[in-house]
Order: C-alpha cells, then structure tokens, then sequence
C-alpha cells in the first residue's frame, strides 16, 4: 500500500514495520562501526518532526499551561499511545512515561539503544517548530535528555526524559 506523508497524519500506519526497521538499523550501523547511534536516531526523529508538522499540528502555541495536554495530544495522535507526564519545575524536567511505546514493544539482547530516542527527537522539534513560529515568551522550548527506561532494556515501560526552558530555546 502506498501512503503519501499527508495520508500518513490519518491512518494507522505500519509502526511494526517502523519498530523493526529501527532495530535492523541499529544493528547493521553497530556491526559496520557508526559512532553516536543516539545522537543519529534523535536527529531521525528531529527530521520526522520538521516533516510532520506540514501537516499536523496539535496547537498553535505550547506553554506550561497546555504542556501536558500537547504533549499527550502528540502521543496518541502520531504514536497511538497513552502517557502519564510529570514536570519538575525544579529541574526544568519533563518525564513522559509510555505503558506502550511503540517503538519499544520488545527486549533486544542484541542491541543496545532504545527506539524512543527517536520519538523524544520528535516530539520536542514538533514543540520547538510550534513555538519558533508562536514567538512568544511564554512559550515552552524542549530538548531531548535521555530515555531512563525501555521496553527495549527490558523494563516494564519506557520512560523519556525531556529538559525545558520557557521564552528561548534551550
């Protein structure tokens, strides 16, 4: 079946195909040597983001009031998943907690970086697009921190860990 990207924003498309594709990706790019897997998987996600916000776009403007709700809304909009979300002020710290991630359904004893590194890429190029175009200083900036727990390390859930500044980027 062939989808163009705008048909994409309105079906459920192949996330197994996806899911496998990123792990044969990571093994073929560790056995032939490449260097910052992370890195290069976020900025994936960062492109993913800069193309899916042609398309869609939860909200005009994110601040700290609707966070919660825009991240949520981006979830279960591109990656069919429910999320809890918790924001530490203190520590500028945003901790999405994913039952069901969907890049994360199983184990690999075999590899060694977790798919949602590419959704944390995502979703914070979506937030950041949004909020470059909003210009506002209210408006939240978001960068990737880290994936403290996955599906894919064998924990119960994943857990993707978000910095935030409000009124710059981060």
């Amino acid at each position: 079946m062939n989808y163009s990207r705008a048909d994409l924003t309105q079906t459920d498309a192949t996330m197994n195909q996806m899911r496998n594709s990123v792990y044969e990706l990571a093994r073929f790019m560790g056995k032939n040597g490449v260097a910052d897997l992370k890195v290069k998987l976020r900025k994936m996600g960062e492109n993913i983001g800069k193309t899916y916000i042609r398309y869609w776009k939860p909200t005009d403007q994110v601040n700290i009031s609707n966070l919660k709700d825009v991240i949520t809304t981006i979830y279960q909009k591109i990656l069919n998943s429910s999320v809890s979300i918790e924001i530490v002020e203190t520590e500028k710290l945003i901790k999405v907690q994913d039952q069901k991630c969907a890049l994360c359904k199983y184990q690999y004893d075999d590899v060694e970086i977790a798919g949602c590194e590419i959704i944390i890429g995502m979703v914070s190029e979506i937030i950041n697009l949004i909020n470059k175009e909003a210009r506002d200083v209210s408006s939240v900036f978001m960068e990737p921190f880290e994936v403290a727990e996955s599906r894919a390390y064998g924990n119960k859930v994943c857990i993707q860990v978000y910095k935030y500044k409000i009124g710059g980027r981060s």
